[in-house]
């Protein structure tokens, strides 16, 4: 977290939760999450063969929206959306890479973390949705040092406070400059009275696995640990002094570079996703290639379909990076995330997600095997991943989702995990007398590369108290009617055609109409059941604990720690411990 004490313009805090808040007023523009290397501001990047050189470089002046300076390296959405941008470009259009340096290119200050004064005018959700988004962004970087072969080194030439020692945490290695003054902190319990929200207390003890009484001492230090104190404790890898520094970190990503295995081909550019977004009778619209968001304000839902493949697609591991960017499993799921992510910034009242699909089955599941046959290529190993990255985003949703199955749609493989990640499916019981059948169907995706945070495939989740039932069901090679779908236990209800329109119209109702606090509480017990692992403790422990700080009056009242920082004032706290 930022450790500065100018305070912010006061006009900033109003305009902020105008956009925010629905409001009409003064609102600033919605989140928007493309962008591309010719549009970064705040990061520089560099190539030295097999080497890239990441430095965050903030400028001051340059917040995603106005009423607060970015100074210290201090970072904001903005920020993150551009270091998020950075991890996917290096996976997919730079596979020659196989060490990232993350380095700063300001003197003495290497990231001071989350922007407070950000965080002070701006509301509840805007912050819980921030901190989930810079977890996934540090998730996806971790994920590329364990299944990309792009191993990240942490080069601390400064100060590392907050969510800048967060994102060193999700480096594979941390190298500190020792010259007495560069230190690593998490300042957030002792000034601001919130936690590390992007996963740092559970980075350190389950990653790094620091010892529990030196994290309790380190965070509670609110000016850190420098040196070789912070070598012994585990907090850094190695601690160097500053006239061997660079040498040190070279030589370290030449090292690591050297023992990684190429990735033959040359890399694939992701192009622009250019949706068309228009306002309808109220209702606002994004029109993707494959992928299509509605999403009606008054009623507080919103609905996603996303379209199949048309026809045979590429095969063979050529075929498939010939196709690039327009291969319908990575732009339909680019596409998909670009949605989710729209709908968590830019439209926090809605409460229930439909989700649906058109299209062939045959002809998805025909693209799923595709890649799964061509898995030990780099490129569609990447693709994969990065299926599994967007299907994770929609279980972190905080909305209600409900799947509607009907006639022309083709939920079967990577399609039917939307199904299976949804809270509850509908089917439509069809085929008598004429009438048009629905059909769902499972893949090789359906069995093993798309889990969720908690390791488990979403089959596995579902069956959890019957695992026998995985196997059998890699069995069913067809696609499966209603009646076999509910049977298998694939779905939830499977109302017949006379019925389709009232049980879907009762259960929307029904579930705009609950509270939403206790659903996003009740979804997310539901959603991960099994085995805990540290995505699900990051997700399920620290952001459920890091919502409910970021609503005491300890943190955010009037005389809160975090409404005052800046100020020449104590905070007033609350001493009763609950």
């Amino acid at each position: 977290m930022e450790a500065t004490s100018s305070a912010p313009p006061a006009a900033a805090a109003p305009q902020t939760r105008a956009r925010e808040e629905g409001s009409s007023g003064e609102a600033t523009p919605p989140v928007r999450f493309e962008t591309g290397p010719g549009r970064y501001r705040h990061w520089k990047l560099s190539f030295d063969g097999a080497i890239a050189r990441v430095s965050m470089d903030v400028v001051e002046d340059a917040p995603m929206r106005p009423g607060y300076p970015l100074k210290l390296n201090s970072y904001d959405l903005g920020v993150d959306i551009e270091l998020a941008d950075i991890v996917q470009r290096l996976r997919f259009e730079h596979p020659e890479v196989k060490a990232v340096i993350v380095t700063s290119a300001q003197p003495r200050i290497f990231c001071a973390g989350a922007n407070i004064y950000m965080l002070g005018s701006s509301t509840h959700a805007f912050k819980v949705n921030f901190c989930k988004f810079t977890n996934e962004t540090r998730l996806a970087l971790e994920e590329a040092c364990s299944e990309s072969g792009q191993h990240y080194l942490a080069a601390l030439n400064g100060v590392a406070s907050g969510g800048g020692y967060e994102l060193a945490l999700a480096c594979e290695e941390i190298f500190l400059a020792d010259d007495g003054s560069s230190a690593v902190s998490f300042p957030e319990t002792p000034l601001l009275a919130v936690l590390p929200g992007t996963g740092g207390l559970t980075r350190l003890v389950d990653k790094r696995k620091v010892r529990r009484d030196l994290a309790d001492v380190f965070s509670t230090l609110a000016e850190g640990v420098r040196g070789k104190r912070a070598e012994q404790w585990g907090l850094v890898d190695r601690a160097i002094p500053k006239s061997r520094f660079e040498q040190a970190v070279a030589q370290r990503a030449a090292e690591l570079a050297a023992a990684t295995p190429d990735r033959a081909g040359p890399g694939v550019t992701l192009t622009p996703l250019d949706p068309r977004r228009a306002e309808e009778g109220g209702v606002a619209v994004s029109e993707y290639r494959h992928v299509a968001l509605r999403v009606d304000r008054a009623a507080r839902t919103a609905e996603i379909c996303v379209r199949g493949p048309d026809g045979g697609g590429p095969t063979g591991a050529a075929g498939l990076r010939a196709a690039g960017a327009d291969l319908w499993a990575l732009r339909a799921f680019r596409e998909l995330d670009d949605a989710l992510l729209d709908l968590r910034f830019n439209h926090e009242a809605v409460g229930l997600v439909l989700l649906r699909t058109q299209g062939s089955p045959d002809a998805v599941r025909a693209a799923d095997e595709a890649l799964w046959a061509s898995r030990d290529d780099w490129f569609a190993r990447e693709v994969l991943l990065h299926m599994r990255r967007v299907l994770k985003r929609l279980d972190l949703t905080a909305r209600s989702v409900f799947a509607l199955i009907e006639p022309g749609s083709c939920f079967a493989g990577s399609l039917f995990e939307l199904a299976l990640a949804a809270d509850r499916s509908y089917m439509l019981d069809g085929g008598g007398d004429g009438e048009a059948a629905a059909f769902v169907g499972l893949s090789s995706l359906s069995f093993g590369p798309l889990v969720m945070s908690n390791g488990l495939t979403r089959l596995a989740s579902r069956f959890l108290g019957a695992p026998e039932r995985v196997p059998a069901l890699r069995e069913r090679a067809g696609l499966l009617s209603a009646e076999e779908a509910i049977e298998e236990g694939l779905v939830t209800f499977t109302p017949d055609a006379m019925d389709w329109d009232d049980e879907v119209r009762l259960a929307v109702e029904e579930r705009v109409s609950l509270s939403p606090d206790a659903l996003t509480g009740m979804e997310a017990s539901l959603r991960f059941c099994g085995p805990e692992t540290m995505e699900t403790k990051i997700f399920g422990r620290l952001s459920a604990w890091q919502n409910w700080i970021f609503q005491r009056p300890n943190a955010v009242g009037p005389r809160g720690a975090l409404t005052v920082y800046g100020r020449p004032e104590r905070p007033e706290l609350d001493w009763r411990r609950t």
